[in-house]
């Protein structure tokens, strides 16, 4: 007997030992890889004065208080509100916001309440048909053929969080909801920038075609000097056809300006989330506006200011627990599971207290010993994918620098090639006057005139384009600092931090 107890204590003490052997080897990790994201950024932007402190940064301004023109201003307001990209990607939040509670109820108890009812006959040839016709013997009378099997209660199981797996998981889904915040601000500030690219567009348009139909005013006077010289004998039909010519092809010109003039209208309301309508807007000006003055600030505030570098970085922070999480599932699971209720083998019987009381309780460990290849690809995925968002948080952040960097040089470019093409403007305007007083004297051909005042349109024409990109430089460069997302609340929220 001393002998037999003595083999089992063995034999436990071994089966002890191949598990807590089996599951060590159960918990070996595979080696990884994981990448830290360099968000080294040069302390000024290139151009500008390394030892002057910047005054502040044009992307802490509110749209509607960056924006003068109220016409533009109530177009942004409706496009924010209406745009549908914007409301599918409010959606997406939500779905987002839906994630987190999913993943919260996950590391909580589950408790649910059941009932179920069935009858068995058994087999004559197993043990339980031998049992109940051993009872048939013994109390000399028929078991039941169908023995019935009635229960309902309560049932509840919860996994242990013991290696924080299910609490990591949910704070992946707090930064993704985070991160899909982010990008909504991030369309926003492109739909601002946009809408306000494409208004100025609009009003560019506007100014040429009101250039053009003056230019064509000019040369339909000049057209009918000619027509009055060739009665003097002064002007050949040759001058009467080229003028004409000139009329006709730039009034033909008019028409390719209105269809581009309704094209830009319908993008606007496009954008603005609505059908065709015209566009309210003040054009009479736009050739006198200033463009706004700027201010960088340093180029460290656009991993705060940037929401798509925001987003990035909530991206890299989940990836780097998403390892984590993956990383868990070659640790033991531990499950508790319990249940609470009545049972009974007839109806009549299922509420009889305390015979029919039924509870259970019981406790799962599970680890992951043969075939874990599923296990280590999702580990190493994750290790792949925190590589990735680590790169694309650094490309985030240079592309945003060099956005910025090229919007402050071409805005210096365009003020200068502005300030000469308005110098040429003026001397070619000036000579139209010249060319039509020598030709009315016959010291001066006609072709002379015609290319005066062809010279003089096509300045004209590209110093309203000129005027066009430099309102856009400052538009593109609110944008590339991070501007245009911010409500008034949340400029006042990062003020007072």
């Amino acid at each position: 007997m001393m002998t037999h107890n003595f083999n089992l204590r063995k034999t436990t003490a071994w089966l002890m030992a191949g598990s807590t052997a089996m599951l060590l080897q159960s918990c070996a990790i595979p080696f990884i890889s994981t990448k830290q994201a360099d968000t080294t950024l040069p302390a000024h932007f290139q151009g500008s004065q390394e030892n002057t402190e910047p005054a502040g940064n044009s992307a802490d301004i509110n749209w509607k208080d960056f924006f003068a023109d109220q016409h533009l201003t109530a177009l942004i307001d409706i496009a924010v509100a209406n745009n549908k990209e914007v409301n599918m990607m409010a959606q997406r939040i939500s779905v987002a916001q839906n994630e987190i509670q999913a993943r919260k109820g996950e590391y909580m108890p589950f408790v649910g309440i059941g009932a179920s009812a069935d009858k068995e006959k058994v087999g004559e040839y197993t043990r339980n048909g031998a049992v109940e016709e051993a009872l048939d013997v013994k109390e000399g009378k028929s078991f039941p053929k169908f023995v019935g099997n009635y229960q309902f209660g309560l049932v509840a199981s919860w996994e242990l969080d013991v290696w924080k797996k299910l609490r990591n998981a949910t704070k992946v889904a707090v930064m993704e909801y985070m991160a899909s915040i982010e990008g909504k601000n991030f369309l926003v500030t492109n739909l601002v920038a946009e809408v306000a690219n494409s208004y100025y567009e609009l009003v560019a348009l506007d100014n040429e075609l009101a250039t053009l139909n003056e230019n064509i005013n000019i040369q339909q006077n000049a057209l009918g000097v000619v027509k009055e010289l060739q009665q003097y004998a002064r002007a050949n039909s040759l001058a009467v056809k080229r003028f004409d010519a000139e009329v006709k092809k730039n009034q033909s010109r008019q028409f390719v300006l209105k269809q581009q003039i309704v094209e830009t209208e319908n993008r606007i309301n496009y954008l603005l989330g609505r059908t065709s309508q015209p566009i309210e807007r003040s054009s009479a000006h736009f050739m006198t506006m200033q463009p706004k003055a700027m201010q960088a600030g340093l180029p460290s505030e656009l991993l705060a200011n940037r929401p798509d570098i925001r987003r990035a970085e909530l991206e890299l922070s989940a990836a780097k627990l998403n390892i984590d999480v993956a990383k868990a599932n070659f640790y033991p699971s531990f499950s508790i599971h319990a249940g609470l209720g009545f049972q009974a083998f007839d109806p009549k019987y299922l509420l009889s207290m305390p015979e029919s009381i039924m509870a259970s309780l019981g406790g799962d460990l599970v680890a992951p010993l043969v075939n874990r290849n599923a296990i280590e690809a999702q580990y190493k995925s994750a290790s792949a994918t925190q590589i990735e968002a680590a790169y694309e948080y650094e490309q985030k952040i240079i592309n945003a620098y060099m956005e910025v960097a090229n919007q402050v040089s071409n805005i210096d470019n365009l003020d200068k090639n502005y300030q000469l093409k308005n110098t040429q403007v003026e001397s070619l305007t000036q000579s139209i006057d010249v060319a039509n007083q020598l030709f009315k004297a016959a010291r001066a051909d006609y072709m002379e005139v015609l290319l005066t005042q062809r010279d003089a349109l096509d300045a004209k024409m590209e110093l309203i384009e000129t005027k066009q990109q430099q309102v856009s430089a400052v538009v593109n460069l609110y944008r590339a600092l991070g501007g245009g997302w911010k409500t008034a609340d949340a400029t006042d929220v990062s003020q007072q931090k």
